[in-house]
C-alpha cells in the first residue's frame, strides 16, 4: 500500500497524541515542575521538647522575667514582699554587728529603699541597721547629700563619718526622722560596721526623740 507525505503525517500525530496519553507521559508545560531531587514541604508542625507551646510553632511567648527580686504580689520592685511600711513605734536600740553573713544591727548595708511619698519606687541605698522589730530590721537611711547648712533640714540628720559603704568616700549622714523596717531578705550586700562611738551617737538620738530604749 503507497503512503503519501499527507498520510505519513497523519499517522505521525496520531502516534504522539496516544503516546502523550499514556501514564508516564512528560507533563505539559502548562503544568507546575518540581525541581529534581527535592521533596515536598511537610506541614507545619509545633516542636516537641521543654520549650513547645501546644498549638504554636515552637515559638516562645510571655515577659521576660528576672533582675531585681520582687515584681509580683503587690510588692515594689527590689523587694520580696510589700513593704510593710516605716516604723512608728519604739524599740531598743542594739549594737551587734558580727562577720557572719547575716545582716546586724550596726552594720551599714545595701538594699532597696522606698521612695517615702511613694512606695511603689524607690532606689538602692546604704542603710545603718539600729535595731530589729518582730521579723524585720530596723534601719535609718545614709546620704552623701550635706544638710549641715540648711536649717529645715539640719536636725534630722546625724554626721556618721566616711566608710566604705561610699565607693567615692564621701562624708555621710544618717536621716533620723524616718526608720525603715528591712526583711533580711531585701539585704543585697553588707558593706561595713560602723564604729561603736558613732554609733553611740546616733543611739542617743533614738533614745531621746524617738523614746527608745
Amino acid at each position: 500500500m503507497a503512503w503519501n507525505l499527507r498520510s505519513i503525517g497523519n499517522a505521525i500525530r496520531s502516534t504522539m497524541r496516544f503516546l502523550e496519553g499514556r501514564p508516564g507521559s512528560a507533563p505539559s508545560s502548562s503544568g507546575s515542575a518540581r525541581p529534581a531531587g527535592t521533596k515536598a514541604k511537610p506541614g507545619t508542625r509545633a516542636k516537641s521538647g521543654p520549650n513547645a507551646q501546644p498549638g504554636r510553632t515552637g515559638t516562645k511567648t510571655g515577659p521576660k522575667t528576672g533582675g531585681r527580686p520582687g515584681t509580683g504580689g503587690g510588692a515594689a520592685v527590689g523587694l520580696a514582699n510589700a513593704y510593710p511600711g516605716d516604723f512608728r513605734g519604739t524599740s531598743k536600740v542594739s549594737y551587734a554587728p558580727s562577720p557572719n553573713g547575716r545582716p546586724e544591727p550596726g552594720e551599714v548595708v545595701w538594699t532597696w529603699v522606698p521612695y517615702e511619698e511613694d512606695h511603689s519606687r524607690g532606689k538602692d541605698r546604704p542603710v545603718l541597721l539600729v535595731g530589729t522589730s518582730g521579723r524585720y530590721l530596723l534601719g535609718l537611711m545614709l546620704t552623701s547629700k550635706d544638710h549641715d547648712g540648711d536649717p529645715r533640714r539640719a536636725d534630722d540628720y546625724i554626721d556618721i563619718g566616711t566608710g566604705p559603704w561610699d565607693r567615692q568616700s564621701r562624708p555621710s549622714e544618717a536621716k533620723l526622722d524616718r526608720i525603715l523596717q528591712i526583711n533580711p531578705q531585701d539585704v543585697r550586700r553588707e558593706g561595713a560596721i560602723l564604729d561603736a562611738g558613732s554609733f553611740g551617737r546616733i543611739a542617743g538620738v533614738l533614745q531621746s526623740r524617738h523614746g527608745w530604749r
